[in-house]
């Protein structure tokens, strides 16, 4: 009879989903986690009493009415959390003058962008029409719906598929840079560019505002810790058991089977399944030292690109901002004069403002973040020098409060508090591959992996499996969901037993 004993290494999104669904069905799993907290990389630290957010800036599957809702349910997330709906996505402020408004409802977008650039209508409403097909293909049978209803929509979810495929395919086949080629436009063509990785697939920047447009996309009010504190309480209240501070230096190997893992501590710990929800890179080539690897596993790590590693500010500001628009992902305004800020030369400086969360700082205040991409070599260079790598954060602090009162006349004055994360923060706290936020992306090179998704498992090891972001590109906080659901549906299926899933 098989083992029914699990160790999971990772108390993200991605593992603790994993030990949630095993719990669930019959497994007795334990997470060991090298942080105190859970959640990784969708995570929140405090300051001086403001909450500095490191993750969170719209949920996929946040409506009730949405069939992707179910998943938040059964792990314990969705359950008394308000969601806030944006109306804008962000706001592009252009040196001429003008601004860009990426607005949440694609039909007011869609007004809004032909009115600024009449010359972009058809490139604008071929975008927009994509927009409106992840829309359709969001219409997915729920729980809610009535036996009739679920197969009208089932049959329309079929037809969608069967007949836009190959734009699906176009959009999935086209990186953003091949997109703003086709604009006209300076100001807009620079807006979509910021919007997106230059080399990303488009078929995620259409349906993301397919979500947004559908009000599916809401940001939960707490931010992010408390989206990660619900998920341990439900895995912790299933039976699971969470052991922080513990970090996982090796996976132990016997007769190529995995039989449990070696701590910092060089304790060892042994059961009948090893699950990596950690860094991909850590996992393959530390933990079991690059030994079952081939062509395939590493080919992800040699040749495609990962979501860069950040410089995260984050501020708290003596000031509501109640005249400036609630947005999902800030408001981007060009700097006076380029600058050199953290070994990266910036034109311009995006600010999410969190003036659709009060809880994020004492009354009448206001927390902000600006996000700045790095380079993760520069970053671990300098780290050698604590002193000069201290030096820079401040630096980086004093430049950061220069530039936002550029747009913001007096904030100077008016800011409390401000924390800089860079690259080996990130690292030091999840132990990101380079430092990256969310592991790999999605370009047309590899899109392939949407409709065929990465193994699970490592060629030649028996009884080992891996879910989160890198077996998953695109990251993001359903994918980790899925991806530990999914593994847990393969466990079952090995075991010749029917998978279970429940949302109390």
């Amino acid at each position: 009879m098989q083992d029914k004993s699990i160790l999971i290494i990772g108390a993200g999104f991605a593992g603790l989903a994993a030990g949630i669904y095993a719990q669930m069905n019959g497994y007795r799993s334990q997470i060991y986690e090298m942080h105190t907290l859970p959640g990784g990389l969708c995570t929140a630290w405090k300051r001086k009493g403001y909450t500095i957010d490191g993750c969170i800036h719209w949920l996929v599957g946040s409506s009730p009415q949405s069939a992707s809702n179910r998943i938040w349910r059964e792990v314990g997330v969705a359950q008394g959390r308000e969601f806030v709906n944006a109306d804008e996505y962000m706001r592009y402020e252009g040196a001429d003058g003008r601004t860009v408004i990426f607005y949440s409802n694609i039909d007011r977008l869609e007004q809004h962008l032909i009115a600024l650039s009449p010359k972009d209508e058809a490139v604008i409403r071929e975008f927009t029409r994509a927009v409106r097909l992840g829309i359709a293909l969001d219409q997915q049978p729920t729980d809610q719906d009535a036996p009739l209803v679920k197969l009208g929509k089932a049959i329309r979810l079929g037809w969608t598929f069967l007949t836009c495929r190959k734009d699906l395919m176009r959009w999935m086949n086209t990186s953003t840079d091949q997109f703003v080629e086709r604009i006209q436009d300076p100001l807009l063509r620079e807006a979509f560019k910021s919007t997106w990785p230059s080399n990303f697939s488009m078929i995620f920047m259409a349906f993301t505002f397919s979500y947004l447009s559908d009000q599916n996309a809401g940001y939960p009010i707490g931010g992010s810790l408390p989206m990660s504190q619900a998920l341990e309480q439900r895995y912790l209240g299933l039976g699971g058991q969470i052991h922080y501070s513990q970090r996982v230096e090796k996976i132990l190997v016997e007769h190529d089977r995995a039989v449990g893992i070696r701590l910092a501590d060089g304790s060892e710990v042994r059961a009948g399944r090893v699950i990596s929800a950690a860094d991909g890179h850590a996992t393959i080539f530390d933990m079991l030292d690059g030994r079952y690897t081939d062509e395939k596993v590493r080919e992800p790590y040699e040749k495609w690109p990962v979501f860069p590693s950040l410089v995260y500010v984050g501020l708290g500001v003596n000031r509501t901002f109640a005249d400036e628009p609630k947005t999902v992902s800030g408001i981007s305004f060009p700097l006076r004069q380029p600058q050199e800020i953290g070994g990266e030369q910036v034109e311009r400086i995006d600010a999410h403002i969190f003036n659709q969360d009060p809880t994020l700082a004492p009354p009448g205040k206001t927390a902000l973040t600006v996000m700045l991409t790095a380079d993760y070599a520069y970053w671990k260079e300098l780290g050698r020098d604590p002193a000069a790598y201290t030096e820079k954060k401040d630096q980086i602090a004093r430049q950061i409060v220069a530039a936002l009162e550029e747009r913001f006349p007096g904030i100077g004055g008016q800011i409390e508090m401000v924390d800089v994360a860079t690259p080996l923060t990130f690292e030091r706290y999840t132990g990101n591959w380079k430092g990256s936020f969310e592991g790999f992306m999605i370009t047309p090179e590899n899109a392939n992996v949407i409709l065929k998704p990465m193994s699970q498992r490592l060629p030649g090891l028996e009884n080992f499996y891996m879910c989160g972001q890198w077996v998953e590109p695109g990251g993001g906080l359903p994918t980790g969901i899925m991806s530990g659901r999914r593994l847990l549906q393969a466990v079952c299926k090995e075991d010749n037993q029917r998978f279970i899933s429940r949302a109390d």
